[in-house]
């Protein structure tokens, strides 16, 4: 897929009618000779999108205008392009923990969490926030996450976590000022409501931070995971992380986490962790597939606003 055609793809299958700027902006850009020339001067993996967009942003510069946003971009593209080779897209995203809570509050109780792609750690509390599925309100903390949830009976209890930890290659601190300010600036324009939300999560995080460790998903899972309690179910699991892993490690860590002990959840796109036999995803946009040990389970929208159970 050419630089051109992944900025096309994203305005139409993961920001559409979700955030009308980044559809502009990403329209215009796969347009866009100039600033795609610069782009293809990048390693492959780091031409995306949401990397883009977000170092921009983080900089100060404009993501609203499409001609500004050129402008700005040729200008200050040695700053722009040093901040895209040592940066990585770490979107930590709480409101995924709505789509996670209907397996997690399944499992048998206590739980011990370890998250792959974990970056600053927030999706790694789901007992600690508070959840709305239509009528039906789950727990009791901040932030509420709302999650429209079809084909399925909403948990009525939160897990009992009592271990939480996180695998990333660069684990994020939310006690560090410029660690949250690149999280806010992963969070789409118009999302207000995600910036409260991610905000609340960190006062969550810093008041009780997670066990994290920098490493790779694959050499350093096992160690990391032998350090969970003996008498609680290990958690292993990911979200919207296997898409930035070659396919030769994804494959390698899909064996991996099969073999360990504990369970295994997935929610990742279904061209990056394929299945047999999926049903028809519910509507346009990007869906990610829920699974627990290598059983698909539902679709989800990629930041827990909407699950469809067909599991």
């Amino acid at each position: 897929m050419t630089t051109a055609e992944a900025y096309a793809r994203f305005a139409t299958r993961e920001v559409r009618g979700v955030s009308p700027a980044y559809e502009r902006l990403s329209l215009a850009v796969s347009r866009d000779h100039e600033v795609l020339t610069l782009l293809d001067g990048l390693p492959p993996a780091k031409r995306q999108p949401n990397l883009l967009f977000g170092v921009v942003r983080w900089l100060g510069g404009p993501v609203e205008d499409p001609a500004a946003f050129h402008d700005y971009a040729v200008a200050n593209w040695p700053a722009i392009e040093a901040q895209m080779r040592v940066r990585a897209t770490q979107t930590n995203e709480a409101g995924r923990c709505a789509v996670l809570l209907p397996v997690l509050a399944a499992l048998p109780q206590p739980l011990a969490l370890l998250e792959v792609g974990a970056s600053a750690g927030l999706c790694l509390y789901p007992d600690r926030y508070a959840y709305r599925y239509g009528e039906q309100r789950v727990g009791s903390g901040e932030p509420v996450l709302e999650c429209a949830a079809s084909g399925l009976v909403p948990p009525t209890r939160v897990p009992q976590v009592v271990w939480r930890a996180g695998l990333d290659l660069n684990p994020l601190d939310v006690t560090d000022p410029d660690d949250v300010s690149w999280l806010d600036a992963l969070i789409w324009p118009e999302h207000a409501h995600r910036r409260a939300r991610l905000r609340a999560a960190a006062a969550v995080a810093a008041a009780d931070p997670p066990l994290l460790i920098r490493g790779d998903l694959v050499d350093d899972l096992p160690a990391l995971a032998a350090r969970a309690p003996a008498d609680a179910t290990l958690v292993v699991f990911h979200t919207s992380v296997l898409y930035q892993v070659p396919v030769p490690g994804r494959e390698a860590f899909v064996r991996l986490v099969r073999d360990l002990p504990g369970h295994w959840v997935a929610n990742e796109a279904p061209e990056v962790l394929p299945y047999d036999g999926l049903p028809t995803t519910p509507g346009e946009g990007l869906h990610n597939v829920l699974a627990l040990d290598g059983t698909p389970l539902a679709w989800t929208r990629g930041h827990g606003q909407e699950m469809t159970w067909f599991g």
